[in-house]
């Protein structure tokens, strides 16, 4: 079986591309499948993986300079624009015809268009890694009326070309299955965790942990508004957040004019896992997911989580009442009420542990690749 990946790049630290690197890992180890990966816009002279990738899976590099188009001004960045989008086109299919693969995987928000309408015997296979709804999405950036008006054109010819072409689309969670539903066939396959977790969590410590970029998506703000109602009631209690990204300094501005204490800000960590150990509680605030994976390694763990049901992914990984709470997306106060639940219930807290330890085995990384084999195969 020869299969080939398109993406942009691997030199982001993404959750994208971290399951990606290390699904086409297991691809070659277990099952003996001849991987490629097609990099468009990675220059590794400069960028290199963020994630280690297999030696037996090969690394193509078409080096397209994608960010030259910003060293011109409009109107002319458009043509520039276009010609690297013929460039890329062009290179792109010309590297697939050499490989000539049994199936070729593009990625929801990469030029999946392009990908699924390269002419070649593969059946085609679209990763939707991020909700359908929510790619290329609007949410928390300025646009002009036309510019609004063209990504909404734009997007919806996107959207039917990769439906009419693509012969399968892959969605993490069941809710943007739903979206898809105009798609040739659609299947769901979860993200898994290769997180290795040295010692499970006691959930004796009166830490609460939360992990994420700190972007307008992961609603760290609505988070620190919950802060303040728990922290009046258990001062003793600690909330750690692991991550970085621009809205750093506007969370600890909101952090220092709720004059609350037990707040901090850690950069992302290597060794989240033993951050994770030390904690008692994970907390998950987003406005959207596309999956959630934060929540399977907290529960790997043997966090119980708390979580607001944004769509898409927390409702699909946390079963409400037995490895966590799943809370009404946005409801400030039932999430601080449920956090202050599982912090006065130590015998409560060791009970979702357990079932967070449970429900993991849904996620593992055997059982899903196992699945993706099945789809490959099959097709």
């Amino acid at each position: 079986m020869r299969v080939v990946y398109v993406i942009d790049s691997l030199a982001s630290k993404g959750g994208a591309e971290r399951i990606l690197s290390e699904k086409m890992n297991y691809l070659v180890a277990h099952f003996g499948y001849e991987v490629y990966v097609i990099t468009c816009y990675q220059n590794v002279a400069h960028d290199k993986n963020a994630y280690p990738l297999s030696e037996n899976v090969t690394q193509i590099n078409l080096n397209i300079p994608y960010y030259s188009q910003y060293h011109t001004r409009y109107p002319m960045r458009l043509w520039v624009k276009h010609q690297i989008y013929r460039r890329l086109q062009r290179e792109l299919t010309d590297a697939v015809k050499r490989i000539d693969p049994d199936v070729l995987v593009g990625l929801g928000y990469f030029n999946a268009d392009l990908v699924t309408s390269i002419r070649c015997r593969a059946r085609k296979v679209v990763e939707s890694h991020e909700a359908r709804i929510f790619t290329m999405s609007d949410h928390g950036l300025s646009r002009s009326l036309l510019s609004r008006l063209f990504m909404r054109y734009y997007k919806r010819r996107y959207f039917h070309r990769v439906e009419q072409q693509a012969d399968v689309v892959v969605t993490l969670t069941s809710g943007d299955a739903q979206e898809w539903q105009r798609a040739r066939r659609v299947e769901v396959i979860p993200n898994f965790t290769m997180m290795e977790v040295p010692q499970p969590s006691t959930c004796e410590s009166k830490q609460v942990i939360a992990v994420g970029r700190l972007e307008w998506q992961k609603g760290f703000d609505r988070l620190v508004e919950v802060w303040q109602k728990v922290e009046a009631a258990h001062p003793d209690w600690q909330l750690s957040i692991y991550g970085s990204g621009t809205l750093k300094n506007a969370l600890l501005h909101q952090i220092q004019q709720l004059a609350l204490h037990q707040v901090a800000i850690h950069d992302f960590t290597p060794s989240i896992a033993e951050a994770y150990s030390k904690s008692s509680i994970f907390v998950l605030s987003s406005r959207f997911e596309g999956f959630g994976l934060v929540l399977i390694e907290a529960m790997k763990a043997g966090l119980p989580c708390v979580t607001f049901d944004c769509p898409f992914g927390p409702g699909d990984v946390v079963v409400d009442g037995e490895c966590g709470f799943v809370v009404v997306d946005g409801d400030i106060q039932q999430m601080a009420d449920k956090l202050c639940l599982l912090m006065d219930d130590a015998a409560l807290r060791q009970q979702f542990s357990q079932g967070a330890l449970a429900r993991t085995k849904v996620f593992d990384v055997d059982v899903v690749m196992q699945r993706w084999k099945t789809l490959f195969e099959g097709l």
